[in-house]
Formats: structure tokens, C-alpha cells, sequence
């Protein structure tokens, strides 16, 4: 009985030459560590990553996962070139190269601005067949300022390459830059061609996915901008004068002398919102929407001069 369940869990090697030691059970993790999370491969596979880089049950055409503090790479770079930080894409281990699940690490250099850190992956995008998705998308975070005025953002991406024969694995590194026409809108897509990882199955696309940060004083409507405006009662009734700081630096001003502004009213000024990118050298409007600030306390006397000239 003994003799067959031994048969049964580790084959009739087991039975002439003894159980192996460092097993694990047939398609379970190698080693003892603990597993962190599972990685969708192809065909329903899930590959699981373990503190102790075990392989589960088996290979698949020399892909050894990897503990997933080596996937997600986190890396900064400076505007003057930076510094390339944390081994993003291949790790290296007894000289053997090792194919981390997921695609491009891309990292942004903001042109005279802030660098931020960026994590990039792709979930399902790579396993040991060299199956992996078609492109990986990564979303840009760009101020209204940006998408007013136009900006360049470079990014700096270091692609996998699995050599077919070998199942070796190289990285190669490159700046990506991406030049934002004014009037793009949130949602716009660029694509990089080919410029993503090749574990197999021919290169990826990369695919930037323009997305537009909350501004303190505008918000987009289509191509027009619109902003709130705080009158005081004095100013609703009488008239007011006031500088508005445009996108592109200028200081523009708007003025009433003659109508009374009652809470919500509505004011366009033509020309002042965003530009239209299918039209050069057009614009939609700025729409202005006014707020009354009424005063919380009167005295006597000034009810009583109120209701002299209402």
C-alpha cells in the first residue's frame, strides 16, 4: 500500500531511487515559501509567486517567475536624464537571466516640472509560452495648463526581449516623447508601435492615455472653460471690475457698470476657452458664473437706509 501510494504521488523513479527530497507534490510551488499572489498566465494558468522564487509545477520554456517586488519597479528620472533606479525588467540571478510577468517599465520626466513615480505594468501580459497582450497603456496625468498651451512629456521605457532559440532575456532602453498638441482633450491616445516588450510573440505597442488633472480655478466643458465668481452684494448691484489670470499668463478683465447680477447668472466671454486642435487658431468661449456673497449681520441704521432706497 505504502509502495503504491509513493507510485501514485511521485512516479516509478520514486520507487527505485527514493522520494526527492526538495519535492513539493506534482504541479505544486517548489521551496516553502509563501506564496503572494497568482499571476493569470495562458489557458487558465496561474502562476504564483513565492518569497523563495519557486517555480510552479514545472517549466514553461525557460520562464521562472519572480518575486513580485522585482515586478513592479518603481523609478524616477529627472528632467536632465535622472537616475535609473531599481533594475527595472530583468532581474538576475546565478547569471541567468529571469522574464518578469507584466510589460514596459515607464517612467516620466516632466519638462521643467515635477517628476512623479510610476508603476507600470500589464496585467496577464506575459507568461512562460511567450503569450502576452497586443499593447499596454499607461495614463499620463497632464495639468489644463498642459492641454491649453501645449507641453512635451518624455518617458523613459526599458523593454524585455526574449530570444527565441534561447529563452534568454535582454533589456534595452529608450525615451519616449510625446508631444501634446494644444485643444487635446482627456482620453486622447498616443501610440508607440512596437515599442513595447517581446517575450515571444512580437513586440507590443505602447498606448499613452492623456489624462487631465483637476485645475484650482477652470474646468473643461468640451472646448469652452468655465469658472465660478464671487460678487459681494455691493458689487451685484452697483457693478464691479475684475482681472481674470488666464492658462497662458495673460491677465484679462471683466467689467459691469450697468445691469444688476443676480446669483447664477451666466457670463460668456467669446474666444477665451480653450483651443480647438481641429481648428487652429480657434477658440471656444470662457463662461463665467457668478456667486452673491450676502452680509451675515445689519444694523438698524443701515436696514433703515435700505429700505429708504429699495
Amino acid at each position: 500500500k505504502q509502495k503504491r501510494t509513493i507510485y501514485d504521488q511521485y512516479g516509478e523513479e520514486a520507487l527505485k531511487n527514493g522520494i526527492p527530497q526538495s519535492s513539493a507534490g506534482p504541479g505544486g510551488p517548489g521551496g516553502s515559501g509563501t506564496p503572494f499572489f497568482g499571476f493569470p498566465g495562458g489557458s487558465g494558468t496561474t502562476f504564483s509567486f513565492s518569497s523563495s522564487g519557486g517555480m510552479p509545477g514545472g517549466s514553461f520554456g525557460g520562464f521562472t517567475p519572480s518575486n513580485p517586488e522585482d515586478i513592479f519597479q518603481q523609478i524616477f528620472m529627472d528632467g536632465a536624464g535622472g537616475i535609473f533606479m531599481g533594475g527595472a525588467g530583468g532581474s538576475k540571478k546565478s547569471g541567468r537571466s529571469r522574464a518578469h510577468p507584466g510589460s514596459s517599465h515607464m517612467h516620466q520626466s516632466m519638462n521643467g516640472g515635477t517628476d512623479f513615480m510610476s508603476q507600470f505594468s500589464s496585467a496577464g501580459a506575459g507568461n512562460g509560452s511567450g503569450n502576452q497582450s497586443k499593447e499596454i497603456e499607461k495614463t499620463l496625468p497632464v495639468t489644463l495648463k498642459d492641454l491649453y498651451t501645449g507641453a512635451s512629456k518624455k518617458l523613459k521605457v526599458t523593454r524585455r526581449i526574449m530570444e527565441n532559440s534561447s529563452g534568454q532575456l535582454n533589456t534595452s532602453e529608450k525615451i519616449l516623447q510625446i508631444d501634446i498638441k494644444p485643444g487635446w482633450k482627456s482620453g486622447t491616445k498616443v501610440r508607440f508601435s512596437g515599442e513595447g516588450d517581446n517575450l515571444g510573440n512580437g513586440p507590443q505597442d505602447i498606448v499613452i492615455l492623456i489624462n487631465e488633472k483637476p485645475d484650482s480655478t477652470f474646468k473643461r466643458s468640451n472646448n469652452d472653460l468655465v469658472m465660478n465668481m464671487e460678487l459681494s452684494l455691493l458689487e451685484a448691484l452697483t457693478g464691479y471690475k475684475k482681472p481674470i489670470h488666464t492658462l497662458d499668463g495673460r491677465t484679462i478683465e471683466i467689467e459691469n457698470k450697468s445691469s444688476i447680477v443676480h446669483p447664477g447668472k451666466e457670463v460668456r466671454v467669446a474666444g477665451e476657452g480653450m483651443p480647438i486642435s481641429k481648428t487652429p487658431g480657434k477658440k471656444g468661449d470662457l463662461i463665467i458664473n457668478f456667486s452673491v456673497k450676502f452680509p451675515t449681520y445689519l444694523t438698524d441704521i443701515q436696514k433703515t437706509k435700505l429700505k429708504e432706497i429699495l
